[in-house]
């Protein structure tokens, strides 16, 4: 999958009639992928955010993290800089420049006004420095994802989508769309226009092992059309785009 093609966008991106606190995403299946090559730390790490109710993904290399970064799409991501094979910045400028706006919040033995500089300068959203309170880390997961909440909402028209909760709204009545068509409308949506290809669809839709075929597509596009009946194309032979 080439994601240079459309932007790569986290799953976050509204809730609808919600206040965002610690005792409520418990509800909204917050993916964080979590980059920490020590393992005593990784595993503290991880034990704490599920406990508060994040789905948590780790890996102990930049490589490990790469790759399931290409194959699963996240809320969050939690980034040690130093590492083996290169640094968290060096893999953070990847994601960027393959045009994932994932939220990063790097977690960091470093102290030197460089190091924060180059940090934020790579796409971080967020800098601790280590040893991490566990409590301010929460805080500061809760701000950066209200901000982003703020940033990505999302208006087609009369509806109102809620990526975390995989639901559209018709004046805050939910209406009957499976998660994978809504993820599909907010792929096609931020494309503003462009063809987005069946094999994007698939990939970003399913995850790596499992079965995605053409037939399964066109259901969540009939889904759609049923509220976007005039929005959404089919470019035969290639994939899908929206027309506003």
């Amino acid at each position: 999958m080439c994601r240079g093609q459309i932007p790569y966008l986290p799953l976050l991106v509204s809730w609808v009639n919600m206040e965002f606190t610690p005792t409520n995403w418990k509800n909204m299946s917050i993916k964080i992928l979590l980059l920490e090559d020590d393992k005593l730390f990784n595993e503290t790490l991880q034990d704490f955010l599920e406990e508060e109710g994040f789905e948590v993904d780790t890996v102990l290399d930049p490589y490990s993290a790469l790759d399931l970064s290409y194959k699963h799409p996240y809320d969050l991501y939690l980034f040690d800089v130093n590492l083996p094979y290169e640094n968290g910045f060096d893999l953070l400028k990847k994601l960027r420049e393959s045009g994932d706006v994932t939220p990063t919040i790097f977690l960091t033995s470093r102290e030197d006004k460089a190091s924060l500089t180059q940090g934020f300068e790579t796409g971080a959203d967020d800098y601790m420095k280590k040893p991490i309170d566990l409590d301010e880390l929460l805080l500061r997961i809760g701000a950066l994802l209200r901000r982003q909440a703020r940033k990505d909402r999302v208006n087609i028209g009369a509806y109102v989508l809620d990526i975390v909760a995989k639901t559209l709204y018709l004046q805050d009545e939910a209406l009957e769309v499976t998660q994978k068509a809504v993820e599909l409308l907010v792929l096609l949506v931020e494309a503003k226009g462009e063809v987005v290809s069946s094999e994007i669809i698939k990939n970003r839709l399913w995850a790596a092992g499992q079965h995605a075929s053409d037939g399964s597509l066109r259901v969540y596009v009939t889904q759609l059309k049923k509220y976007f009946p005039d929005n959404i194309v089919n470019v035969r032979g290639i994939g899908y785009k929206w027309v506003s």
